[in-house]
């Protein structure tokens, strides 16, 4: 037999299958997926690779063929669906496979599984009765006192018996000779679900929700295997009609996945996926310790995890008969990979859902126009929430026009409106979310004489100024200290324009002396239960004001919460990005919906300075369908996703001139393939930011209205690029429909 094997390095030039011949002391124990090591190249260099298939006839000259070396220890083998999986992902994003594989294998190494160790009597009450008198009279009292121990609970815990009873393990060990005893041990798997005494109950469904359910239960009994889009109003109870739909596939036998866009949506989900799971559901993030990782997938292994929950990478875990996979918030950012390969979850999710016959559910109160245009051409199933679970009415909304209040003499951040609803909050002992879309101390530094902004030496971005007198580049870290002078006119009005979070908070305790506050961004959550430390005490109502960036307006639930504001509206509005709007009405919706879950309405001020933009207004009025109208014209006249397909193909280099002249070529490259002229070819161009790093940034975008032209031009691409040797220099990625247009 001879395996197929990719070798653990990411060179594009490397990226083949090489054969290897298997030893037959490593018959019958090697399978696909299994993590090796061989020898590579001339001077046969140990190198890992990853086991993708194998074969019973040679490809290459028998006497060429060099052994496996060995498996490598403690690796965890990667099921072969996910291999498959791993291929799809290269061919359809670009980058090599064994990144793709890295990409699919959710734990590399296997930690150590700690051991629970258990003290278990082997005698009948009358004969240790009858051994103890024997200890007695021989004075070996602590051989006596573990075994009376033991007479009175004949099963106890290793470490509490030794502690309790003040005896070392070798009087243990003794007492099992004698056959007295036995030591039990088994693998204790650390289970980083801590919320116990979960706070969910069973609530009465209404009838949307029901309606859901049922169509979803159906399809699935019939054999009916496909994708829908939940499309439910913010407090529509979408989490409800997951977790029911998540039961109907359990409840025969299969496993189903929940994809969460952020961290700091964990601890409420779980909270409330445990009242109805309990052990059976677990958790996968960066957070967790290496330990706690690999714990989970043995537990998966062993079938003890019917619900994994987590953000994107949790889409990988290989569960051997999966039934469904569930994206909340599907519309949001981080489902999209910024790491090669640049997959999206959503589009890798009804791929796995389709090779292993599960079915997919989308949800959202504000769905990409991705998802929504493709329930509109028939490709999935739209499933709508119109109100709110409990029947409560969506918040009233205000657009306060910031242009006005700086025409009335207020320059502060808060306008007269929504500084006059807080008070009239904190009299009444209700909460309040501020929502800001920006981190820190956020604002460059130009000097108001003359305009010099302060750049990075190393990026073509603004330094921003932070606490301590710092100013910062938020690309490759540079830092320095903030000036006092400009140096291009000397003058002393220099300084930064700040509209943090750090800021707001300060502003706020000054202005509300007499509100507890508390601030959630990247600064505050670095902890490993950062975020949860937070969203538990603003639950439980230890804060009044909760300032925060966007982790604080997706999917919480604080029924307290009857005022949210949304300071700087339109930050995201005019961006170099054909998303903007888009993203601009899914923020504001989702920050809206987080005031007036409970008994009480809610009510929401948007301050902003474009208020007649019909996102601003369409999001005021949780008009879904009027704004995706007003922005499937614009996508269609411009030719832009999810009418027309878009493959963006980025070039980085640390020679400019040389990278110029390679995104040339390419682009030339690019036209002799396009004869039949399907495909928009535009740039190449320099980025919004066009160096981080002293690394040099090119772009060029392929437009088409099929992806698969675009695939077939990246194939094509990529064997040029790998055939001439002046792109060895330049670094090149391919991202399909990207979501972050620098």
């Amino acid at each position: 037999m001879y395996a197929d094997i990719i070798i653990d390095i990411t060179h594009e030039k490397l990226d083949k299958v090489f054969q290897y011949s298997i030893p037959s002391e490593l018959e019958g124990i090697l399978e696909v997926g299994t993590e090796v090591i061989v020898p590579f190249g001339r001077g046969n260099k140990e190198t890992g690779g990853y086991i993708i298939g194998f074969s019973e006839k040679a490809d290459y000259d028998e006497t060429k063929i060099k052994p496996i070396l060995r498996c490598v220890e403690k690796s965890r083998a990667i099921e072969s669906q996910l291999v498959a999986l791993a291929a799809w992902i290269k061919e359809n994003y670009g980058g090599t496979m064994i990144q793709s594989l890295k990409t699919v294998l959710p734990i590399k190494r296997k930690e150590t599984v700690r051991k629970k160790r258990t003290v278990r009597l082997l005698l009948s009450e009358e004969e240790g009765k009858c051994k103890l008198d024997v200890y007695l009279h021989k004075n070996q009292k602590a051989r006596a006192r573990v075994l009376a121990g033991l007479l009175d609970q004949p099963r106890q815990d290793y470490d509490l018996i030794t502690k309790k009873l003040n005896v070392t393990s070798s009087v243990l060990h003794a007492l099992e000779e004698q056959k007295v005893l036995v030591i039990d041990e088994e693998d204790k798997f650390r289970n980083p679900v801590k919320y116990r005494q979960g706070r969910w109950q069973n609530v009465a469904l209404n009838e949307e929700q029901r309606k859901a359910i049922e169509v979803f239960g159906t399809d699935y009994d019939r054999g009916v295997r496909t994708t829908y889009l939940i499309h439910g109003v913010t407090g529509s109870g979408k989490t409800e009609v997951y977790m029911e739909m998540i039961d109907h596939v359990v409840k025969i036998g299969k496993q189903a996945i929940v994809l969460i866009p952020e961290i700091a949506l964990t601890y409420q989900t779980v909270l409330r996926f445990y009242g109805k799971f309990g052990d059976r559901v677990s958790i996968l993030n960066s957070r967790l310790s290496a330990g706690e990782r690999s714990d989970q997938m043995e537990r998966v292994k062993m079938g003890e995890v019917d619900v994994m929950i987590g953000p994107r990478s949790a889409l990988f875990t290989p569960f051997s008969d999966l039934g469904l996979i569930v994206i909340d918030e599907e519309h949001e950012r981080t489902y999209k990979s910024e790491q090669i390969p640049r997959y999206h979850a959503r589009e890798t999710a009804v791929q796995r859902a389709k090779a292993e016959g599960a079915s997919v559910v989308l949800g959202s109160a504000t769905p990409s126009l991705e998802a929504y245009y493709r329930c509109k051409t028939g490709e999935f199933t739209l499933l709508e929430l119109k109100n709110r679970a409990a029947g409560q009415s969506l918040p009233e909304v205000y657009i306060a026009d910031m242009r006005e209040e700086l025409k009335h003499g207020n320059r502060s951040i808060l306008s007269d409106r929504l500084r006059e609803m807080i008070e009239d909050r904190l009299r009444k002992g209700q909460q309040v979310m501020l929502f800001l879309n920006r981190r820190g101390y956020a604002g460059f530094i130009s000097c108001r004489s003359c305009g010099y902004v302060v750049k990075c030496p190393h990026c073509d971005v603004s330094l921003s100024a932070h606490k301590g007198g710092r100013m910062v580049c938020h690309y490759c870290g540079y830092e320095e200290q903030a000036l006092t002078l400009c140096p291009e006119c000397g003058s002393e009005y220099i300084s930064g324009f700040k509209a943090g979070t750090q800021q707001i908070e300060e502003l706020v305790k000054k202005t509300f002396p007499q509100a507890r506050v508390l601030r959630m961004d990247m600064d505050t959550t670095r902890s490993k239960e950062g975020h949860e430390k937070i969203l538990s005490a603003f639950a439980d109502e230890e804060a009044d004001i909760l300032i925060g960036t966007q982790m604080i307006v997706k999917g919480h639930d604080f029924p307290g919460v009857t005022l949210v504001g949304v300071l700087a509206a339109d930050l995201s509005l005019y961006s170099n990005d054909y998303q903007s709007a888009e993203r601009t009405f899914q923020l504001l919706s989702q920050a809206s919906g987080r005031a007036g879950r409970g008994r009480e309405k809610g009510e929401v001020v948007i301050q902003t300075y474009s208020p007649e933009h019909y996102s601003i207004q369409k999001a005021a009025v949780q008009d879904y369908e009027g704004f995706y109208e007003e922005e499937i014209d614009y996508r269609s006249l411009m030719g832009y996703p999810p009418v027309q397909q878009l493959t963006a193909v980025w070039l980085t280099g640390n020679d400019e001139a040389h990278l110029h002249k390679a995104a040339g070529y390419l682009k030339e490259f690019v036209k002799r393939i396009n004869r039949s002229g399907r495909i928009t070819v535009i740039g190449p161009t320099a980025p919004y930011v066009s160096k981080v790093n002293d690394q040099y940034r090119q772009i060029i975008y392929m437009k088409c209205e099929n992806s698969k032209s675009l695939i077939e031009a990246k194939d094509l691409m990529e064997q040029y690029i790998e055939m001439n040797t002046g792109f060895n220099s330049v670094r090149i990625q391919f991202d399909f429909n990207p979501v972050n247009m620098m």
